[in-house]
């Protein structure tokens, strides 16, 4: 006696080979909307598991052709779905990863910034201290100064300039490695 097959799965078995024959303008739909070949196969390859899984679900009056585009309407709508809470999910990493950072890089650098940036101009030092140590951006600091962002940026160029020289002068080739894990006799504790 043979095995006997339900009218469902073969109805099943021949929506999914007549899909399969569609193969090409699927992954032209594909590629269309997510725009590399490997992810359009992807999504494509997992589709067509969907379909095998739920093909039992297509009504006798739906064309499965449009079902299947359904499908894959919905794929897409998840890869980027997907491709969206990743991209959230490392954008928190990295803003948390510079919090965490730069508290232990702060306390990592010399001292030694301080006592240069009191013998420099008081213009070069109003730059070093509101841009770079106070986290003022360049614009925010010209239109406190009455001057242009080129201007500001000018003078923060040449101030930086001058620390550096500065620097190398005080603290040698700690300096050199911009005075991380600094060795030099004025390091933060």
């Amino acid at each position: 006696m043979g095995v006997m097959i339900s009218p469902k799965l073969t109805g099943t078995q021949d929506t999914i080979t007549g899909l399969a024959g569609m193969n090409d303008r699927f992954l032209q739909f594909l590629r269309s909307r997510v725009g590399d070949a490997a992810t359009a196969e992807d999504i494509l390859q997992a589709a067509y598991v969907k379909a095998i899984q739920h093909g039992g679900e297509l009504r006798e009056a739906e064309s499965s052709v449009a079902w299947f585009y359904r499908i894959l309407r919905n794929a897409v709508t998840d890869h980027y779905r997907h491709n969206a809470a990743r991209s959230k999910v490392m954008d928190q990493l990295v803003a948390n990863w510079k919090e965490d950072y730069e508290p232990e890089l702060q306390a990592e650098t010399c001292s030694c910034i301080q006592e240069v940036i009191r013998d420099l101009k008081p213009e070069y030092r109003a730059a070093i201290e509101q841009v770079d140590l106070a986290g003022e951006s360049v614009e925010s600091f010209a239109r406190a100064r009455s001057t242009t962002p080129n201007n500001a940026s000018v003078r923060l160029h040449r101030a930086r300039k001058a620390v550096a020289k500065k620097l190398t002068a005080v603290c040698g080739t700690c300096a050199t490695h911009k005075c991380i894990d600094c060795t030099c006799k004025n390091r933060v504790l």
